[in-house]
């Protein structure tokens, strides 16, 4: 059977977008929500933290379980298997009668997800090697489109159908992405017995550069970690910098959309260009310019500055991403893509975990400033750790050489 790549790659977008959009949708009144559920007044921003890590924390747990699953029965089984879930404990939340059981269905919640990566997965699998960078870009494009466009429809939809209406709302646009992804999305997988597959250990044997592999995991780890370190102090800081500006959520938000747009639209142009001249050089440039933008951030006087810097820092995310995924499937072997490429979505997860504790330990310790500097020291590192691994003119050329 011929499988046309682009259109389950679009398929897969729209699946991206929904998803990406249904996990920031809810953010802007979940600590509103657990207030309405009871919560003490002193312990609400502590349970709307939690609410998100768990959710974080048990997708990485899981991650590497379903990725397994995937290279046995396929990867669009695993795409349906998480929009269906998803939709479920997404629906679910709306019927949730106490922050304890808010906190058990958003720990399924990422117990049932990956959707995204196992999206990745497949399309990296199809799409021809030349074209990888473009179609990987661009399908990181859903998912980027959907977290920019969540909060403020969930927040438009909270304020005219309720917030318990949002869960249920939600619910169904996930049951209709798995509708979707069952009718439309085409793989030709013959489903592997167990005692016939590779173990993890023999995919790693294959994969033709380990090193440059855990590379890359460290780099989506420390990507998440400097993407998402600023969300518990960025209005607080934003406050700082303006003076106590009056529409102190308004900036906040469009301070970090702002990224996103950046992101957006430099992905699937990045990873054009990466197919061209070679996508470890796009990671190495984005790297760079991240770590050009965050350490200044430690030092802006307004609000506007910081826009503008984050602006451009969406440019070194659009380059990362597509760069990494394409990486990671030039050097995965066909029959462990799954769960090479859950193993990387593990470390993005715990990244994600980790990111907003770095941010309140350091800016509790050391100013929120701090937070910056900090971000930039460990993207420092990981520009040390790129450049050992792509060592010399010699390793560009000869990574994918047959």
């Amino acid at each position: 059977m011929e499988i046309d790549w682009k259109k389950n790659m679009y398929i897969a977008w729209i699946g991206c977008f929904f998803t990406g959009a249904s996990f920031s949708l809810v953010m802007p009144f979940i600590p509103i929500y657990i207030e309405q559920l009871g919560a003490p007044k002193d312990k609400i921003e502590f349970y709307a933290g939690l609410s998100i890590s768990v959710t974080a924390l048990s997708a990485a747990i899981f991650s590497p379980i379903w990725g397994n699953l995937a290279d046995r029965r396929g990867r669009k089984l695993m795409m349906i298997r998480a929009a269906a879930g998803m939709a479920i404990t997404m629906g679910s939340l709306a019927f949730v009668p106490n922050v304890f059981w808010l906190l058990v269905m958003r720990f399924f919640n990422g117990v049932l997800a990956g959707y995204i990566p196992n999206a990745t997965a497949m399309i990296a699998s199809q799409a021809p090697r030349e074209k990888s960078g473009w179609a990987l870009g661009t399908l990181a494009t859903g998912a980027v489109a959907g977290s920019l466009i969540g909060p403020s429809i969930g927040g438009f939809l909270a304020q005219t159908v309720g917030i318990k209406n949002v869960f249920i709302v939600t619910g169904t646009i996930l049951l209709i992405n798995t509708i979707l992804t069952i009718f439309f999305v085409k793989e030709d997988f013959q489903p592997i017995e167990k005692k016939n597959m590779l173990s993890t250990k023999e995919v790693f044997k294959l994969v033709k550069k380990p090193s440059v592999l855990i590379g890359l995991f460290v780099t989506s780890l420390i990507l998440q970690i400097g993407i998402t370190s600023i969300s518990p102090i960025l209005t607080l800081y934003i406050r700082d910098l303006g003076g106590g500006t009056e529409n102190i959520l308004f900036v906040s938000g469009l301070i970090v959309s702002v990224a996103g747009v950046s992101t957006f639209i430099s992905s699937p142009i990045l990873g054009k260009i990466g197919d061209r001249i070679g996508n470890q050089r796009i990671l190495l440039a984005g790297l760079i310019l991240s770590v050009i933008c965050v350490f200044p951030m430690s030092m802006v006087e307004s609000p506007f500055q910081l826009g503008v810097l984050r602006f451009f820092m969406g440019f070194s995310t659009g380059a990362l991403m597509p760069s990494i995924n394409t990486l990671i499937s030039k050097l995965t072997p066909p029959e462990g893509v799954s769960r090479i490429f859950s193993f990387n979505n593990m470390f993005t997860n715990f990244g994600q975990v980790m990111g907003p504790l770095v941010g309140s330990t350091v800016a509790n310790g050391y100013g929120y400033r701090s937070v910056f500097v900090a971000t930039s020291i460990l993207i420092m590192i990981n520009i040390c750790l790129t450049l050992f691994n792509f060592r010399g003119e010699l390793a560009f050329k000869n990574l994918f050489k047959k």
